[in-house]
């Protein structure tokens, strides 16, 4: 995305640097306004930026069940909870967590159903491409999941 925001203001200032001599011939040319795309605040900031898309199914509750869409800084999107989302992920960027890393494959997790409910969230969290599945199928995954509450719902 950022190659193709790139491209089209440099395409745009060709245009333009063509049609300079053409409107100079009429009127004198006015100074551009500095694009953001080159400047490194900008850059900086979409780096870091948290934009996450949530699907949640059977989760038990159906106004939670669906895709919710999660930005944070400011928190908004049509997430439930984006505030209290974003605050719990911001409070583990800080502590150095991802709450999105899957449990160990060799971890001895109790044999307990949690029920049927499964989340997937994908997107860009702290800059970081973002592709993870969530269930209640044993112990581990029933804590991973409640760990990341309220960003997935609570399940009954």
């Amino acid at each position: 995305m950022l190659r193709r925001l790139t491209l089209t203001a440099f395409a745009s200032l060709a245009a333009l640097a063509a049609a300079a001599p053409v409107a100079t011939a009429t009127s004198p040319l006015l100074p551009l306004p500095p694009l953001p795309v080159l400047q490194g605040d900008w850059l900086a900031q979409q780096d870091t930026q948290t934009r996450l898309t949530v699907t949640v199914s059977e989760s038990g509750n159906p106004a939670a069940n669906g895709t919710f869409e999660l930005e944070c800084g400011p928190a908004g999107g049509s997430h439930l909870a984006a505030q209290r989302a974003c605050d719990l992920l911001d409070e583990a960027a800080k502590s150095g967590e991802n709450p999105f890393v899957p449990t160990d494959r060799n971890a001895m997790c109790t044999m307990q159903a949690g029920g049927p409910a499964a989340a997937r969230v994908s997107g860009t969290w702290q800059g970081e491409n973002v592709d993870a599945r969530f269930s209640r199928s044993n112990g581990c995954e029933i804590s991973r999941w409640n760990n990341l509450v309220p960003v997935l719902p609570s399940a009954r």
